[in-house]
């Protein structure tokens, strides 16, 4: 596995332990103590994922998940001692793709690390290139969504998930499926994940998310795209 990392967090230590760890795994690693020094090392260098710890000194590293949303669907993994449903609702609504709780041990870090960088094998244009319905495209291709004749922004989360469901039009899909095809198979009890992307999504594809046409919920067992065939 190669990549490249970008470790954002004020405690020393904790910089080095990643640094020697990823490195030791064949990553290539930057490392800032700050949200400003990130955005600065951003315009500098191309990575592949950032790690980003929640409780920066100055800028949060949920409103630092914020601003680099804005511009980029650079993979970020938050990192705090915060473990709430809450806190990982707060992390996901930022704009993150995953919530990694201090203490971690490193195997299940780098799985998750793993995980990202790698793609869903469901991404890999298996099915239709475009997919159209009601006034919505996914052009799978450029992994562009538009509503209307307008772009519209996704994540590559979102659009990973939103792709899933349109393949998979019509039939009941577990939170657990949804969230191994998506994520990896190294998940699948994350269902606040599940919630808040479907919520992110419906925001961007329905004319009404609070009574939606196609993206339903399956009471407590997950979701179904309804499409008319």
């Amino acid at each position: 596995m190669t990549g490249s990392i970008l470790v954002v967090d004020d405690e020393p230590q904790i910089r080095r332990v990643l640094k020697t760890a990823l490195a030791a795994e064949g990553y290539f690693v930057g490392d800032v103590k700050s949200a400003e020094e990130c955005f600065v090392k951003l315009r500098q260098e191309r990575f592949d994922l950032i790690l980003l710890d929640v409780n920066l000194t100055g800028m949060s590293g949920l409103e630092a998940c914020r601003e680099i949303r804005r511009t980029s669907d650079i993979a970020i993994l938050m990192l705090t001692v915060r473990n709430t449903e809450s806190d990982k609702v707060a992390a996901l609504d930022a704009g993150a793709d995953d919530y990694v709780s201090k203490p971690f041990s490193m195997p299940e870090l780098l799985a998750r690390i793993r995980a990202h960088l790698r793609r869903a094998p469901f991404s890999q244009f298996n099915g239709p290139r475009i997919i159209r319905f009601d006034d919505i495209e996914i052009n799978v291709a450029t992994r562009h969504v538009s509503v209307s004749g307008q772009d519209v922004r996704f994540t590559p989360k979102e659009f990973d998930l939103l792709y899933y469901f349109a393949t998979h039009p019509n039939v009941t899909i577990p939170h657990g499926k949804l969230l191994q095809a998506v994520w990896g198979p190294d998940y699948g009890n994350e269902i606040e994940y599940v919630h808040v992307f479907v919520n992110q999504i419906r925001k961007k594809i329905e004319r009404d998310p609070s009574s939606p046409r196609h993206l339903l919920t399956e009471l407590r067992v997950g979701y179904r795209f309804a499409l008319d065939l």
